[in-house]
């Protein structure tokens, strides 16, 4: 009764929140359990000890009749229908994250089951494209990333396909939302992080989100994605819109330059193999920033002879298996390159992936950072073209 009352006082309040605050006790009802220590997880015993509960509890019927509600399904491009046009040169210089807010404005017009929230750094994740946009359509979540998460999974069950976008390091403090989110199987849920790793340079370690990468791919059934230029950005926004379940794509602060052409598509499980011959006697696999530290690593190495292969593994889960195991069968070793700690992402994928088939080195952060510019951080903690070629070279 006294749940009851509460409810019908809060629907009768307009224009204001209404709060119902209770205080409970555990076991309420039941003497020898009503507020006791040691019950935590304990199951009633069958026969009298479960007999007497029920009897001081008294009548359990339920007459309250609940109609379940059922969710609409989320409605989504066709898969061959184009949702964003990429519109780049190449050489030309842009972040992945403002590709991402490029992206989303893009789906904005073309996609109106598409939302967006963002835990106020909205000019930074650059997602104000999209409320420039569709302002009726965004939500400003503030710094508040368990209940942007919470408000994009219920935007989930009401058919929408909700970005959710924040800074990488900040969806640490929503992770157990997140993994909740994971078991209520939303039909669609993007979560993009933004500023990761050491490359985003003078912020400081507190900022650089050297763990998102191994707590994403640990859900269960999560699809997780990195793009190394504005093309694959914008293509990999579009794919994740299409994509059920929860994804996550993480963006990077640096402009980078832009490598694909725009028409190229990335689809979920798949990597581009940038470079590749006959002669190859080591694989080098990168994804994001370090993609370019990839490609400088190969040039460096072809003036020593040494041919190697670079692969863009732009699809962190689910991994490319069978171009890493060809690899891993046509070349003498992988190294792995990441702008993130050496465990945990993409070193580990890939090890998994080539199960014992090859050696690998894996290049990540092993050290708590400092603050510093962008590339003075990546040498310092070993994950430069440098770096790339000392580990290629004691590989093949």
């Amino acid at each position: 009764k006294a749940v009851r009352d509460a409810y019908a006082r809060a629907r009768a309040t307009k224009g204001k929140p209404f709060g119902i605050v209770a205080r409970t006790f555990k076991g309420k009802g039941v003497s020898f359990l009503e507020n006791k220590d040691g019950w935590h997880g304990k199951a009633l015993k069958k026969g009298d000890e479960l007999n007497k509960a029920l009897a001081e509890i008294g009548d359990t019927s339920v007459t309250l009749k609940v109609e379940p509600r059922r969710y609409p399904a989320s409605r989504v491009p066709a898969a061959g229908e184009p949702s964003v046009s990429p519109a780049y040169t190449l050489g030309q210089e842009v972040a992945t994250r403002e590709a991402y807010g490029t992206a989303l404005a893009a789906l904005a017009k073309t996609a109106p089951q598409v939302v967006a929230l963002d835990g106020d750094v909205k000019n930074s994740t650059f997602s104000e494209k999209f409320k420039e946009v569709a302002r009726e359509r965004f939500a400003e979540a503030y710094i508040a990333e368990q209940n942007m998460v919470g408000a994009a999974l219920g935007m989930s069950t009401e058919g929408k396909v909700p970005f959710a976008s924040t800074f990488a390091c900040f969806l640490t403090r929503a992770y157990d939302f997140i993994r909740m989110a994971v078991y209520s199987r939303p039909s669609h849920l993007v979560l993009c992080g933004s500023h990761a790793g050491v490359s985003i340079g003078e912020d400081g370690p507190s900022q650089m989100a050297l763990e998102d990468l191994a707590m994403m791919r640990a859900l269960i059934g999560a699809t997780v994605l990195y793009p190394s230029d504005a093309v694959s950005s914008e293509r990999l926004v579009e794919t994740a819109a299409r994509t059920p379940g929860i994804v996550y794509i993480r963006t990077s602060r640096p402009k980078a330059k832009v490598i694909y052409d725009n028409a190229e598509t990335f689809p979920v499980g798949g990597s581009k193999t940038l470079r590749s011959s006959p002669k190859d006697r080591v694989t080098i696999v990168a994804a994001g920033v370090t993609v370019a530290e990839a490609l400088k690593a190969q040039e460096a190495l072809a003036r020593d002879g040494i041919a190697a292969r670079v692969i863009d593994l732009y699809s962190v889960k689910p991994v490319d298996e069978a171009t890493l195991r060809k690899a891993a069968e046509e070349t003498r070793g992988i190294v792995t390159v990441e702008d993130h700690s050496a465990g945990g992402g993409i070193g580990d994928a890939v090890a998994t992936a080539v199960g014992g088939r090859t050696r690998v080195e894996i290049l990540g952060v092993r050290d708590v950072p400092r603050s510093g510019k962008p590339e003075e951080l990546m040498k310092a903690y070993g994950i430069s073209a440098d770096s790339i070629v000392a580990a290629a070279k004691r590989l093949s």
